[in-house]
């Protein structure tokens, strides 16, 4: 364990940390120097088994459950984190919120249905939007929020209207997050990663070849990227150098349609 008293250790909230970007994120953000709370919705054994991983770093971590999805168990999660940093740091409030989780749909506006199209309302905006609120409470002053976007919000894809829909409001959602919680000292930023290597989506940018090629022939780095392109984006936005960055997309695509 490290050295460091649980009193001046930031404290970082990763939603969607058992997998994926989020998974990478939470792992890059304890290398940086950070304790973690990271969310689940199903996995419990993969998100243990990430708390394991950042424990093994001298670092403290938990695992929680959480349905982005159910804006109405937010209220309730909220009281946990507010009971588990309690438990855990001895403490009342954390440092960083990522809101990472998220789940894709690839449908053309003709086949998209109204049920995918509320579960991207639900978790990508809705989510979002309340969680932040439910939460605010319980981060400290001079914190830092990232929100999680898509390249898709600034290209167009076919297949891809409802999705990027979802990421445009969250980039504008960031905006305002970043006027109003200025005077708290809170820097609220948005990153939009590229097409990544990873399960998201059902895996399509891994594991069809062809997709992959098309990707890495669009994109000025001439490849696909993978979860570390982005862990380390989001680690970064986290640290004290970037403490000035405020309101603004960063852009993790490698160059992706330029």
């Amino acid at each position: 364990m490290s050295t460091e008293t649980t009193s001046t250790t930031p404290i970082a909230l990763v939603t969607g940390g058992s997998r994926g970007l989020g998974k990478n994120a939470a792992l890059h953000i304890a290398r940086g120097g950070s304790d973690v709370i990271l969310t689940y919705r199903s996995q419990q054994a993969q998100a243990q088994a990430v708390v394991v991983e950042i424990e093994a770093m001298g670092r403290r971590a938990v695992a929680l459950p959480l349905n982005v999805a159910d804006s109405s168990s937010f209220a309730a999660f909220a009281h946990t984190v507010k009971t588990t940093l309690a438990t855990h740091w001895q403490r009342d409030t954390f440092h960083f919120l990522v809101n990472n989780a998220g789940v894709g749909v690839h449908a053309s506006l003709m086949e998209t249905t109204e049920a995918q199209f509320d579960e991207l309302v639900n978790i990508h905006l809705k989510g979002t939007f309340f969680l932040t609120q439910k939460l605010l409470p319980h981060m400290a002053d001079g914190g830092r929020i990232i929100n999680i976007s898509s390249g898709l919000a600034r290209f167009a894809l076919p297949g891809y209207a409802a999705y990027g829909a979802m990421k445009g409001a969250v980039e504008v959602l960031t905006r305002y997050m970043a006027k109003e919680l200025g005077p708290r000292g809170i820097a609220v930023n948005v990153v939009a990663p590229g097409a990544i290597a990873t399960d998201f989506g059902g895996g399509a940018v891994r594991d069809n070849a062809q997709l992959n090629a098309f990707v890495a022939a669009q994109t000025a780095l001439g490849r696909v990227g993978v979860p570390d392109d982005i862990g380390g984006v989001i680690a970064s936005l986290l640290s004290p150098d970037n403490r000035w960055v405020n309101a603004q997309r960063i852009e993790a695509s490698g160059g992706m349609f330029l």
